[in-house]
């Protein structure tokens, strides 16, 4: 048996088994929505409820202000997805949605709130290392390329003058989040963490990743996977093999991790 979740804007075509043992919120990248996750939802159920989480101004959530600063987002994620929190449940989060992660674990903890048994975090440098960048500032041209080198965007998209407008305030909006994130040390989180990256990203190295290993006293486990800074996009199965063994090793209370 299973439920469909509609009507909250924050999730985004989940469903609910009742035979499922963990509850996984999937955060997007820069300038993505949460629709990229929908395979997801039948590939890993019945043992893992997907939930992804649509952040607004885009997709269905088109006509809202999108968020540009960090700490305001994670407050409204917090509010917001905090009803959700029953039972065993897990964040994943590409690129940006990494980072978001990462800060919304910290902020429950802090708040004394239920906070996910294990962090899948892809494609992002652990939190720690500065970044200088200042993408959110650029001229249109001068985003417009940053973007394309990620290559997760199509540059007819860009050629189209409709979707220009409609995508860059997104992206510009999206990597402000990122860049007013400010670190601050705290005492490593005492939950599992499991990061990917891409064998050929040259914007993400295996070193930046693998300094999450820092934010865990628990086990950490890096998987490079070969693609670009979007690896799994065309090719999630390796992924979703990693998650729904680790989330199974640890219902079980047994490690998977080397």
């Amino acid at each position: 048996m299973r439920s469909e979740l509609r009507g909250d804007p924050w999730i985004f075509s989940g469903c609910s088994h009742a035979a499922a043992r963990l509850r996984l919120f999937c955060f997007p990248c820069a300038g993505g929505g949460a629709s990229l996750y929908c395979p997801w939802i039948k590939a890993l159920a019945p043992d893992i409820d997907v939930y992804p989480v649509q952040l607004p101004g885009r997709e269905n959530r088109l006509l809202e202000r999108p968020f540009t600063r960090f700490d305001e987002l994670i407050r409204a994620l917090a509010q917001a997805l905090q009803p959700y929190f029953e039972g065993p449940f897990a964040f994943f989060g590409h690129s940006m949605g990494a980072l978001v992660c990462f800060g919304l674990t910290r902020y429950l903890l802090q708040q004394d709130q239920p906070v996910p048994v294990h962090l899948f975090l892809s494609a992002y440098r652990a939190p720690q290392l500065p970044n200088k960048e200042q993408l959110h500032s650029l001229s249109d041209a001068e985003l417009i390329h940053k973007v394309l080198e990620l290559n997760g965007t199509q540059r007819s998209i860009f050629e189209n003058l409709e979707l220009r407008q409609l995508l860059l305030p997104i992206f510009r909006a999206d990597f402000g989040v990122c860049e007013t994130y400010a670190h601050e040390p705290m005492e490593p989180l005492a939950i599992p963490i499991t990061a990917f990256g891409g064998l050929q990203d040259r914007r993400v190295s295996r070193v930046a990743l693998e300094a999450w290993s820092t934010q865990t006293r628990g086990p950490f486990v890096l998987h490079m996977l070969p693609g670009n800074h979007f690896f799994w996009r065309d090719s999630p199965q390796q992924v979703w093999q990693i998650i729904s063994q680790a989330s199974g090793a640890q219902n079980a209370d047994i490690c998977l991790y080397p």
